[in-house]
């Protein structure tokens, strides 16, 4: 009973410090973050909901950026290219 009363005393939405090492350890293994990252974000309720969401945005964000700067290199290189 004594170690029922421990996960008691820890607030519902807060997440332990275990818990954050696990899921950082998930992160850090390739495509498997990934497919985490939209479990956590859009499957059942999870306390890691809002992170995986926040991390998905900021992915996207990234790409979006990595597009554009890309583009503008290949475009000034190619428009170089013709003189």
């Amino acid at each position: 009973m004594e170690e029922h009363e421990k996960f008691q005393q820890q607030p519902a939405g807060e997440m332990s410090v275990g818990e954050w090492l696990i899921t950082m350890l998930i992160m850090i293994i390739p495509i498997v973050n990934i497919v985490m990252l939209f479990v956590w974000g859009f499957g059942s309720p999870d306390k890691r909901r809002n992170y995986a969401r926040a991390s998905l945005i900021w992915m996207a964000i990234s790409i979006v950026l990595i597009i554009i700067f890309y583009g503008v290199i290949f475009a000034l290189f190619f428009s170089m290219r013709s003189y």
